[in-house]
C-alpha cells in the first residue's frame, strides 16, 4: 500500500521501527500533491523545501535516541487562518495577501513539537466565513468526490486535503460548523472541541466566542492523536480552559458503547433534508442500537432558533474583530499616494481587499451592535445562545450524548448557492448549536446517500469536556460501518 493511503498511526507506528524515514513519508505526500492539487485546490501554499527539512530533523532526533510522540513524522495540511512565521497566513483574503506572521499561533506550536511536519497552508472562505469554500480569495476548493461540487467551509481546503490523501491529517476551525460540516460532505472525520480546550492564540479570529481550532482525519483514532497533541491549557489565552484534556485517545481506542444513553435530536429531520441523508442517518441510529447502545428521542426545541441567533452573534463580533485590517499596519494598502486621508485609504482598502461575503457580515454585524438596536438584536440573540445552553444541560441530564445528521444535505455543485446566502447559511443548521453551547461534537461518515453517491455524515454531541464520549460513539459507528463495508468508506479518493 502507498504510503499516502496510511493512516497517521500507521505512519508513525512505521517511522517509529525504523521501516520507513519521515523523510520518506513527507516526499510521498509532496508527491501525490504535485499530482493532483491543481485539481483539488486545497493548498494556498505548499512548503516542499521547509517539509522536507522538518523531516529531516525528525529523522535526524530519532536516530540520536530521543523518544518521540506518535505523530512524529507525520505530515499535516494546516488551515491558512493560524499564523505560521515561516509561510504566509492570508485567512484566504487579498487583505492580507503574502502577509507572513512575526510569530506561529499555539497550535502551530504544538504541531512542531510534536514533530509533525507541516506540508503546507489550505485554502478556506475568507476569513473562515462561509460553507463551501467558494468565499477564497484565491479560488474555491474542489470536492474529491466530484470536483464539481464543494468540499464544504470553511475549512474546505483541509477537507480536500484529507479527502484527497494529499495529507493523512489537518486542522480547521470551527466557529459555526467549518469543520464538521466539510468532513460530512467529504466522508472523512471532523471534530469541534469544547470551546477553550484548544487554544485561539495566532488563530486569526471571526467570532471570538465560537471560533475553536479541531483536527480532521480519515478514522477516529487519528483525529483523537491530533486533538491530544494540539490541545490543552494555554496562557495566551484567556478562554483557555484551565483542565486536563479529556482522554480522546483512550476513548478512540476502547469504543465500547454498550448501555450508552443516545438522543435523537427530534428537531433536526423531516422538511429541508435530502431523503438520502436521512435514510443513512436512521440506519446510524439503528446501528447504535445493536451496539447495545439505549435510543431515545429528545426534544431541544430553542435549536430551532440557532441559525438566526448565530448570524446577529457572529456578525457581530467579526464586525469588531476585522476592523483592524485598515490598511494602516499591515497587509493591503490602497489609494496612499500622499493626497488621501487616512479615513479614505482605510475606506479603499477594504473596499478593494474584503470580499462580498465579509463585507455582508460586516454590515450585518455593525448594524446589530449599532445604538438604538443592540438589545432588539445582539441582545435577544444572547438570551436565545443561553436557552440553547439551557436545553443541551436538560438533554444530558437524560442522555449521555445527542445525534443528528451533520448538515442536511450532501455536497452542492460548486456555484448553486452563490448568490443565495439564506440557502447557504442552512448548510450550518445542525451544526450551530454545539458552537452557540460550547459543547464537543464529532462528525463521523455514515455512508453514502441513494440519489448522488456522496458521502453522508453523523453528527455526535457532548456535553462540555466530554470530548471523550465523541470519540467513543465514533470509533464505535466507524468499526461497526468498516465491518459492514469491508473497510473504510474512503477507499481511494473517486474522482481522482
Amino acid at each position: 500500500m502507498s504510503l499516502t493511503r496510511k493512516t497517521a498511526a500507521e505512519l508513525g507506528a512505521l517511522m517509529a521501527s525504523g521501516e520507513v524515514s519521515a523523510v520518506e513519508v513527507a516526499q510521498a505526500h509532496l508527491d501525490r500533491i504535485a499530482e493532483v492539487d491543481s485539481r483539488v485546490h486545497a493548498f494556498l501554499h505548499v512548503a516542499a523545501d521547509s517539509a522536507l527539512e522538518q523531516a529531516r530533523s525528525v529523522d535526524a532526533r530519532r536516530a540520536a535516541g530521543e523518544e518521540l510522540g506518535p505523530l512524529a513524522g507525520v505530515p499535516i495540511a494546516h488551515k491558512d487562518v493560524f499564523t505560521t512565521k515561516d509561510m504566509p497566513t492570508t485567512a484566504g483574503s487579498k487583505i492580507l495577501e503574502g502577509y507572513r506572521p512575526p510569530y506561529d499561533a499555539t497550535v502551530t506550536t504544538r504541531l512542531r513539537e510534536a514533530g509533525l511536519v507541516i506540508l503546507g497552508k489550505t485554502n478556506l472562505d475568507e476569513f473562515a466565513m462561509g460553507s463551501s469554500t467558494e468565499n477564497s480569495a484565491y479560488g474555491p476548493t474542489h470536492n474529491p468526490w466530484d470536483l464539481g461540487r464543494i468540499p464544504g467551509g470553511s475549512s474546505g481546503g483541509s477537507s480536500a486535503a484529507v479527502a484527497s490523501y494529499q495529507a493523512p491529517l489537518s486542522t480547521g476551525t470551527d466557529t459555526g460548523g467549518s469543520i464538521r460540516q466539510p468532513a460530512a460532505v467529504t466522508g472523512i472525520v471532523g471534530m469541534k472541541p469544547t470551546y477553550g480546550g484548544s487554544s485561539r492564540y495566532g488563530l486569526i479570529a471571526f467570532a471570538s466566542s465560537l471560533d475553536t481550532p479541531g483536527p480532521f482525519a480519515r478514522n477516529v483514532l487519528d483525529a483523537a492523536l491530533l486533538h491530544e497533541a494540539f490541545s490543552g491549557h494555554d496562557v495566551m489565552d484567556t478562554t483557555s480552559i484551565h483542565s486536563e484534556v479529556p482522554p480522546v485517545v483512550e476513548a478512540a481506542r476502547q469504543g465500547d458503547i454498550a448501555g450508552l444513553r443516545v438522543g435523537v435530536v427530534k428537531e433536526f429531520g423531516g422538511e429541508g433534508y435530502q431523503p438520502g441523508v436521512l435514510a443513512r442517518f436512521h440506519e446510524a441510529v439503528d446501528l447504535l442500537e445493536s451496539l447495545g447502545a439505549k435510543v431515545v428521542e429528545v426534544s431541544c426545541s430553542s435549536f430551532s432558533y440557532a441559525l438566526p441567533a448565530y448570524y446577529l452573534i457572529a456578525p457581530s463580533e467579526c464586525s469588531s474583530n476585522l476592523a483592524r485590517f485598515d490598511g494602516m499596519r499591515y497587509g493591503l494598502r490602497v489609494g496612499d499616494d500622499g493626497t488621501r486621508s487616512a479615513e479614505e485609504v482605510m475606506a479603499l482598502t477594504r473596499a478593494a481587499g474584503f470580499g462580498p461575503e465579509v463585507k455582508r457580515r460586516i454590515m450585518l454585524g455593525t448594524y446589530a451592535l449599532s445604538s438604538g438596536y443592540y438589545d432588539a438584536y445582539y441582545g435577544s440573540a444572547q438570551k436565545v445562545r443561553t436557552l440553547i445552553a439551557r436545553d443541551f444541560e436538560a438533554a444530558f441530564h437524560q442522555v449521555d450524548v445527542l445525534v443528528s445528521p451533520t448538515t442536511p444535505t450532501t455536497a452542492f455543485p460548486i456555484g448553486e448557492r452563490a448568490d443565495d446566502p439564506m440557502a447557504m447559511y442552512l448548510a450550518d443548521l445542525c451544526t450551530i448549536p454545539a458552537n452557540l453551547a460550547g459543547n464537543a461534537a464529532i462528525s463521523v461518515p455514515c455512508g453514502l446517500a441513494d440519489e448522488d453517491g456522496l458521502p453522508v455524515g453523523l453528527q455526535i454531541m457532548a456535553p462540555v469536556l466530554g470530548d471523550d464520549r465523541c470519540y467513543r460513539v465514533g470509533a464505535a459507528v466507524e468499526k461497526a460501518f468498516e465491518d459492514r463495508w469491508g473497510g473504510p468508506l474512503l477507499k481511494e479518493a473517486p474522482s481522482l
